[in-house]
């Protein structure tokens, strides 16, 4: 069993890099969409204007773009201004493409939260910023939990953006996987089953930690102490 390890470790040493490079993006554009689509997602909740009404519609009809529609266009401006192959530009597409169903999600979760609760914190003195950090988002921290690991999920498996904008350094391991599987020399499917096995198994684990942060996290305060 561990020998077909030994044996991707010496046949396909390049796999580990894009590992640690999906590792890395992925956690990055994760973090960065939740910081975006959080004080987003709590102005569409409580706020009703019929602009941010329009914005909120316009964000969920990109939504429903795949992916390939924006490639099209996009692939000769980034070859262009030289940021091929670069972690910043796979952070940046994963971002981009995911800040709106992530405002979406956690504005649903922002509405669970009172209005009273907003109003107590207006009249004990707390201003927007404070209303938002210390109220809103600690009442919301599951919702925002959630919607990490989903962009996440979205970022550690995404293929086609980093198998177009990737060369060499920032290849992801989706990229290196689908080169193991379309080798020239045949495919081995002991290393590959190995690489999937080593790709599967981070985003499991950080599933199995996040679930229980969410089942604390939606019954805190459900018992007065």
């Amino acid at each position: 069993m561990l020998s077909i390890y030994a044996t991707l470790w010496t046949q396909w040493p390049e796999f580990f890099r894009p590992l640690g490079n999906s590792a890395l993006i992925a956690f990055v554009a994760a973090g960065l969409t939740v910081v975006l689509a959080a004080p987003a997602g709590w102005a569409y909740s409580r706020h009703r204007r019929r602009t941010l009404t329009a914005t909120a519609l316009l964000l969920l009809a990109a939504r429903m773009f795949p992916p390939i529609v924006i490639t099209i266009p996009l692939y000769p401006v980034v070859q262009r201004l030289g940021l091929a192959d670069h972690a910043a530009t796979l952070v940046v597409l994963y971002t981009a493409f995911y800040v709106s169903l992530a405002t979406w999600l956690i504005k649903s979760f922002v509405d669970e939260v009172p209005i009273e609760i907003k109003e107590a914190a207006r009249v004990d003195g707390c201003n927007t910023r404070q209303v938002l950090l210390r109220v809103t988002l600690p009442l919301t921290a599951p919702g925002l939990v959630a919607t990490f690991v989903l962009a996440l999920v979205f970022g550690w498996n995404e293929y086609l953006f980093a198998f177009l904008f990737t060369a060499t350094r920032t290849k992801t391991a989706p990229v290196i996987l689908s080169e193991m599987l379309g080798s020239a020399t045949g495919v081995e499917w002991g290393p590959l089953f190995a690489a999937t096995t080593l790709q599967l198994i981070p985003m499991l684990v950080v599933v199995w930690l996040v679930q229980g942060a969410l089942l604390r996290g939606m019954t805190a305060g459900a018992v007065k102490g």
